[in-house]
């Protein structure tokens, strides 16, 4: 059985970013990176629908220890899983990855101080620290709807999610059921080869046209290395993007006027905006959708696509008949109806023999759980880069294991605060709301609230006092280190910028007065 002081459960954007982090840190500690696929990427590696793309720009989705230098800001799937391959190879990280190795359940040990976690195939790891980097879709398996007379039509059904790679849909009629960001990806990349590619959406969302390529990077990279000019533009880009967030929560009515006029713009046409891009809430209450260079708008006017607006009253042989009456023909439909999220991989997870049922616990700094020893968990914002979030976690991670380290503590519990219920992910989509159950809780103080505001989490997370609310125990004389775990090696050095990723050095904090094996903090500190 193998040993390491810390695994990463995923080999996505945030797995390789949490490994680097780790190497980088010079704790030495033993790691692995398990990854239940056969490929490094994550998402970026799983989605293979036409037109694939980010739909944050690349200069906020990199990572800031390795800034993006092309001056394409909304990158091609292809694009973002070869940059999160390079890194893995440029900083060492390959060679500690298991390929295959999809975790089904971890067991916390109160008497070993371990994790024993339980792989698909019947083989067992241990570890120390445990950090689960895997994202929070299913990869299993989409949201699919149960349309009525489904089983009739006779034509061919997709999931985004799944893609055929033999799918021809050159001179077909097409269907894109949904109106998210993979439904307004896939309809203008669809629409140049097919007959016709209709978007049916029960109700409109919010769009926002923006440039491919940045023109800022692009103007900089001309007079500056590629490295500066990238932390220049990510730094723009940051301020903007929450800046705008910003005024959308407290001036809707005025940013909803400005994706109106957007809007319009693009289509040339007010009555078809208020028809179909007139969304009923308030701009945020869901993700931002963007188009680049308005490519949606560009093959509606060009007739080659369409929108339409209703509901599902059945799938008939040769389409979908809505409540309206009126009938689409269709040789191909799309169900872009959202995925199904899944915390931390659908791991099942245990204390001392005990399920953790994580819709029941609180959210502790958005990365560890109220009660549940060693284990880590990253998710990213929802109104900005999801790397943004996910870097400041790994960071705030090494800061708690080398406080740790310094002061001989095995153990780190996040207690448990007086109320929660708050969700965690605040938004109001369908593919959120199905699964609020399933994810811990906030709670009403710091740290167990998650702001969506990286300009304060730049400030004040790596400030944060890692024991506040954490109860500790100190490490016992056994050592349960492999000697075949081979040590993270530093990643190459690169500076971090000043704006996006700070560097602060951590406080030393004092070896706390202990009368029991287990030490407990509840400071007010800081945040």
């Amino acid at each position: 059985m193998s040993h390491y002081d810390v695994i990463i459960i995923g080999a996505g954007l945030s797995g390789i970013g949490a490994a680097w982090r780790l190497q980088e840190s010079g704790l030495g500690k033993t790691y692995a990176v398990l990854e239940a696929r056969d490929a490094i990427g994550g998402t970026w590696d799983l989605f293979r629908y036409p037109g694939v793309r980010s739909d944050s720009d690349m200069f906020t989705l990199s990572y800031p220890f390795r800034p993006w230098r092309d001056t394409q800001s909304l990158a091609s799937g292809d694009k973002i899983r070869d940059y999160i391959r390079d890194t893995a190879d440029e900083g060492g990280i390959s060679r500690h990855i298991r390929f295959n190795t999809k975790v089904v359940a971890a067991g916390w040990s109160s008497d070993d101080a371990r994790w024993t976690l339980t792989i698909a195939d019947g083989s067992t790891m241990t570890c120390s620290f445990l950090y689960a980097c895997s994202g929070y879709y299913n990869y299993d398996r989409g949201y699919q709807p149960d349309f009525p007379g489904l089983d009739e039509y006779e034509g061919q059904l997709v999931h985004p999610q799944f893609w055929p790679k033999d799918l021809d849909y050159r001179g077909k009629r097409v269907v894109v059921i949904g109106s998210g960001a993979t439904a307004v990806t896939l309809v203008p990349a669809m629409a140049p080869d097919a007959a016709h590619v209709t978007m049916l959406q029960r109700s409109p969302s919010y769009l926002t046209s923006l440039p491919s390529h940045d023109v800022v990077a692009r103007a900089l990279l001309r007079v500056l290395p590629g490295a500066t000019a990238s932390r220049i533009a990510r730094a723009k880009n940051i301020v903007m993007t929450q800046g705008f967030y910003q005024l959308a929560r407290r001036r809707p009515d005025r940013v909803r006027k400005v994706l109106r006029s957007l809007a319009v713009k693009g289509l040339g046409d007010e009555a078809y905006v208020d028809e179909h891009f007139k969304p009923s809430y308030n701009p945020w209450d869901q993700r931002l959708c963007v188009i680049p260079e308005g490519d949606l708008y560009t093959e509606i006017k060009a007739g080659r696509a369409s929108v339409v607006t209703d509901h599902i009253d059945a799938f008939t042989p040769n389409g979908i008949r809505l409540k309206s009456g009126q009938v689409l023909e269709a040789d191909v439909v799309v169900s872009a109806t959202g995925l199904s999220l899944l915390p931390i991989g659908g791991v099942e997870v245990s204390v001392d023999g005990t399920p953790v049922q994580l819709g029941d616990q609180a959210a502790y700094r958005g990365v560890m759980l109220s009660g549940v020893p060693n284990l880590a968990y990253c998710i990213g914002y929802v109104n900005a880069s999801w790397t943004l979030r996910a870097d400041l976690s790994h960071r705030y991670v090494m800061k708690l294991l080398r406080h740790m380290d310094r002061n001989h503590l095995a153990v780190a519990t996040p207690t448990t605060p007086g109320d929660s219920g708050r969700p965690l992910l605040d938004l109001s989509s369908g593919y959120v709301q199905r699964a609020l159950d399933d994810w811990p809780r906030q709670g009403v103080r710091a740290p167990w609230i998650v702001r969506q505001n990286y300009l304060r989490d730049v400030i004040t997370t790596p400030r944060a006092d890692v024991t506040r609310d954490m109860r500790f125990r100190r490490a016992t004389p056994a050592s349960h280190r492999a000697p075949s775990a081979p040590r993270a090696a530093a990643p190459p050095a690169v500076a971090s910028p000043a704006v996006a990723s700070p560097t602060v050095a951590s406080p030393t904090v004092a070896s706390p007065t202990v009368a029991s094996p287990t030490v407990a903090s509840q400071k007010g500190l800081a945040p």
